[in-house]
C-alpha cells in the first residue's frame, strides 16, 4: 500500500485572496486597522515561527473575537476565488487510479477544508480531510499524519507512504511521523532547499509511483 497525504493551501489549491480579505475585514472591522497585502499574508503563514495574531490584527494572542469574525466572514468568502493549482486534479486523479490512498492534513480548520474542496470538486478524491480542529497540536507535529496513517492501518515495514506540502512544518510533521517529505514549489513557496522537490504536480507523480 502507498499513501500519499497532502497539506491544501499553498499545495492543493490557491486560497490566499479569500484569506487575504478576511483577515483584512477583521482588522477593519475589530481594530481599525489598515488592509496588508496577500504577499505579506502568505509570508507570514510561511514562517517557521511566528505570533499570527501580532502579525495580522497587533494582538499578542488571537482573541476569541477575531476568530469568531474571521471564521462567519471566511465561511462564505473561502470559496469565491479560491482554486486548484494547474495539473493538482489530474495528479490527484492518476494517484486513485493507480489504486493510491490520498488523504489531506491541513492547519486549518476542517470546516473550511471540506467546504473548499467540496467546491473544487475533488473532496471525493481522498480517504481523510483533516484539520487542526481535530486533534490536539497542529502541524508540525505528526498528530494529523499519525490519524491518517492509523485509518489505513500503515505498517511502515510494508507500506509507503510521503507528506507533500509547501512549508517546513509539513516537512517536519512528515518527518516526525517516519514518512517521506516532497516540498512542492508550485504554491506558497517558490523556493526550497529540501532534498526532495517537485517544481509541478506530475513530479510528485513521477516520485510516488
Amino acid at each position: 500500500m502507498k499513501v500519499v497525504i497532502f497539506d491544501m493551501d499553498g499545495t492543493l489549491l490557491d486560497s490566499k485572496k479569500d484569506i487575504t480579505s478576511s483577515i483584512n475585514y477583521v482588522r477593519k472591522m475589530n481594530h481599525n486597522l489598515s488592509e496588508v497585502s496577500e504577499e505579506y499574508v502568505v509570508e507570514a503563514i510561511n514562517m517557521e515561527v511566528r505570533t499570527l495574531s501580532k502579525l495580522f490584527y497587533e494582538t499578542p494572542i488571537y482573541e476569541d473575537r477575531d476568530r469568531e469574525l474571521f471564521e462567519s466572514y471566511y465561511e462564505n468568502e473561502c470559496t469565491k476565488n479560491v482554486y486548484l493549482y494547474d495539473g493538482v486534479e489530474d495528479m490527484l486523479e492518476e494517484l486513485v487510479s493507480k489504486d493510491i490512498k490520498i488523504s489531506v492534513a491541513t492547519n486549518a480548520p476542517t470546516q473550511f477544508a471540506l467546504r473548499m474542496l467540496e467546491h473544487l470538486r475533488v473532496k471525493k478524491l481522498f480517504d481523510v480531510i483533516i484539520g487542526a480542529d481535530m486533534v490536539k497540536n497542529s502541524k508540525p507535529s505528526p498528530e494529523m499524519l499519525e490519524y491518517i496513517l492509523k485509518y489505513y492501518r500503515f505498517d511502515k515495514n510494508s507500506h509507503k507512504a510521503w507528506m507533500v506540502g509547501d512549508n517546513t512544518k509539513d516537512i517536519l510533521s512528515a518527518h516526525a511521523a517516519g514518512i517521506e517529505p516532497i516540498f512542492v514549489t508550485w504554491g506558497f513557496t517558490a523556493i526550497s532547499t529540501q532534498s526532495v522537490v517537485a517544481k509541478e504536480p506530475k513530479e510528485v507523480l513521477e516520485i510516488v509511483l
